[in-house]
C-alpha cells in the first residue's frame, strides 16, 4: 500500500472537488488527511475562515445568485477517525423566493485559502514519533526477537530522548526567526531555544551580515542593591535585594561603537583629524594592531541569562535580523518528525538504549548494537549533510584563480 494519501489537487492547491447531488443541501466530507477547515458562523469577516467554496470556479456566498449558498460545519467520527462534514445549502432568491439547487453537472470545489501556510509540502520527508514507536513495537519486540517484551512507555521515552540527541548535531533542527531589534536592544529568547547557531542582520539587498558574540562586556547574573558601605541589602523577608537594572547593560547599550571598532564616518572628520594623536588611540587595538574581535562593523551580541534575552550593541537598533537557533525537536507536535534518512538510526538508538538498561542481557549483544548505533548515526549524518558533488566542484573552481601582484 502506497504511503501517499493525497491526490495532486489536495497536495498542490489544498482543494477537494465534489459532485453535487442535485438537492438543496449537499453534505461534503472533508478529507481527514487535509488541514482541518475553520468556519466561524458568527464571524462578520471571511478572514476568520481558512477556505472558500467555488461552483464552476466562481466563489460562492449567501448573497450571490442563483444559489445563495449558506454553510455549516460539523465534526463527527467516521470509522474511528474524526471527520468534518461541510453542509452547503441553497437558499431562496430574495426577489423571487425560488430555491435553485446546484446542478449535478457543476464542479463544486472547496479550497484552502492559503495552502502554503499549512504543513503539507514537506511532510513526505519525515516520519512522526508515533509511527516510529509503532514500527519498533512490531519489528523489534515479541517472541523470538531480541527484545521479548518491553513497555510502550519505555519505547516512547527512548524515542524522544533519541530525537533530542539527534536534534543537536544530526537532524535539520535549526530554526530561524526574522526579527527587528527594538530600541531597547533586547530580544526575548524563543520559547524552544536550546542554543544559538548564528545571528545576522539583513541589508537592503537581503544579504546576511554575521553578528558576532563578544567578550568586551558581560551580563551580571545578579544585581544586588548596596548600602553606603558597599554591603548587599536585604528585603523585608531577609532575601538579597535585587536591582531591576544593570549599570553594565546600560553603559553597553549607550556605548559609542565607533570608539570600539574605529569605523568613523568619512564625512564627519577632516584631514587634520588623521594626524590627531587622540584619534589614533580611540579604537581598541588600533594603535598596536588589529584585534579580530573588534575590527568589524556588523555589531555584537551577548546572551543575558538573567533576563532571558539576546542583548545587542547600540549600532544594531531597528535592524532586521535573522536568528538561527537549535531546538530539541520536542517543543511542538510539528517538530516531532524524524527525517526518513535518519529513521533506521533512531530504531537502532532505541534498541541499544533498551538493551543497555536491561538486566541479564549478554554484554556482546549490547556492544554489537552500540557499534551498529554508531555506524548508522554516522550514515545518517552523511546523508543529511546533503553534500552535492556539483556544488562542491563549483566552489573549488575558485581556488584555481591566478592572483596577480
Amino acid at each position: 500500500m502506497g504511503l501517499i494519501k493525497q491526490n495532486s489537487s489536495q497536495y498542490y492547491t489544498g482543494s477537494q472537488s465534489y459532485t453535487p447531488d442535485g438537492t438543496n443541501s449537499n453534505a461534503l466530507t472533508w478529507p481527514s488527511v487535509m488541514t482541518p477547515l475553520i468556519w466561524d458562523a458568527a464571524a462578520t469577516a471571511t478572514s476568520f475562515n481558512n477556505y472558500k467554496v467555488f461552483i464552476n470556479n466562481v466563489e460562492q456566498h449567501p448573497t450571490l445568485s442563483p444559489y445563495y449558498i449558506t454553510q455549516s460545519l460539523a465534526t463527527t467520527i467516521v470509522d474511528g477517525v474524526q471527520t468534518q462534514i461541510l453542509t452547503l445549502t441553497s437558499t431562496a432568491d430574495p426577489s423571487t423566493g425560488v430555491i435553485t439547487p446546484i446542478p449535478t453537472n457543476a464542479i463544486l470545489t472547496v479550497k484552502l485559502t492559503n495552502p502554503s501556510l499549512w504543513d503539507n509540502y514537506k511532510s513526505y520527508q519525515y516520519v512522526n514519533i508515533k509511527d516510529i514507536v509503532n514500527n519498533f513495537m512490531v519489528a523489534y519486540v515479541g517472541v523470538d526477537k531480541i527484545i521479548p517484551r518491553v513497555k510502550r512507555s519505555e519505547v516512547i521515552f527512548h524515542a524522544k530522548r533519541g530525537l533530542q540527541e539527534f536534534s543537536y548535531d544530526t537532524l535539520r533542527s535549526v530554526k530561524s526567526q526574522e526579527l527587528t531589534i527594538p530600541p531597547s536592544l533586547s530580544l526575548v529568547l524563543p520559547q524552544d531555544y536550546v542554543n544559538y547557531v548564528q545571528l545576522s542582520w539583513i541589508d537592503g539587498l537581503g544579504v546576511k551580515h554575521i553578528i558576532y558574540p563578544t567578550t568586551l562586556t558581560s551580563n551580571p547574573s545578579q544585581v544586588p542593591l548596596q548600602d553606603n558601605n558597599g554591603l548587599p541589602m536585604q528585603d523585608i523577608y531577609g532575601n538579597l535585594a535585587q536591582s531591576t537594572q544593570s549599570l553594565t547593560n546600560d553603559r553597553w547599550r549607550n556605548a559609542d561603537q565607533t570608539a570600539l571598532n574605529g569605523q568613523l564616518d568619512v564625512n564627519n572628520f577632516t584631514d587634520a583629524d588623521v594626524y590627531n594623536w587622540g584619534w589614533w588611540k580611540m579604537a581598541y587595538g588600533q594603535r598596536f594592531g588589529l584585534d579580530p574581535e573588534v575590527s568589524q562593523k556588523n555589531g555584537w551580541f551577548t546572551i543575558d541569562e538573567r533576563r532571558g534575552v539576546l542583548a545587542f550593541s547600540s549600532d544594531l537598533a531597528n535592524q532586521l535580523i535573522i536568528l538561527e537557533y537549535v531546538s530539541d525537536g520536542l517543543a511542538y507536535d510539528e517538530d516531532t518528525h524524524v527525517p526518513k534518512l535518519a529513521e533506521d538510526a533512531l530504531y537502532t538508538h532505541i534498541m541499544y538504549s533498551i538493551l543497555s538498561t536491561k538486566a541479564n542481557f549478554p554484554e556482546y549483544v549490547v556492544q554489537r548494537y552500540k557499534k551498529e548505533r554508531s555506524a548508522k548515526l554516522r550514515n545518517a549524518k552523511i546523508r543529511l549533510s546533503n553534500i552535492k558533488l556539483e556544488e562542491f566542484t563549483q566552489v573549488m573552481r575558485g581556488k584555481s584563480k591566478w592572483i596577480k601582484h
